[in-house]
């Protein structure tokens, strides 16, 4: 299995920032996407962005400008700098990774989501 362990959450005044990181660890062959999700009390979890092994990006409309992700390979770690932040911001923040693993003798696929990290924009 394939763990994803997140930090950097924790409480902003608006217009402040944050970096979250998170760090997967396994026997990891391969990662193809890397993502950051976060759900808000009383919604449903929403894709923030997504970045791919070629370094292409994805961003919600919402957070486009003001949040930058990115990873670094060799650390199977992803990042998300979060700048200019709003109270709308508020929400649990979950880590994504899908790629492959060694599980026995098999290389098989792999979805894994981390714990989840709190950020709380608020004045």
């Amino acid at each position: 299995q394939v763990q994803l362990v997140e930090s950097g959450g924790g409480l902003v005044q608006p217009g402040g920032s944050l970096r979250l990181s998170c760090a997967a660890s396994g026997s990891i062959v391969s990662i193809n996407a890397m993502g950051w999700y976060r759900q808000a009390p009383g919604k449903e979890r929403e894709l923030v962005a997504t970045i791919k092994s070629d370094g292409n990006t994805n961003y919600v409309d919402s957070v486009k400008g003001r949040f930058t992700i990115s990873r670094d390979n060799a650390k199977n770690t992803v990042y998300l700098q979060m700048n200019s932040l709003k109270s709308e911001d508020t929400a649990v923040y979950y880590c994504n990774a899908e790629g492959r693993y060694l599980s026995g003798f098999y290389v098989t696929g792999f979805t894994s989501w981390g714990q989840g990290t709190q950020v709380t924009v608020s004045s």
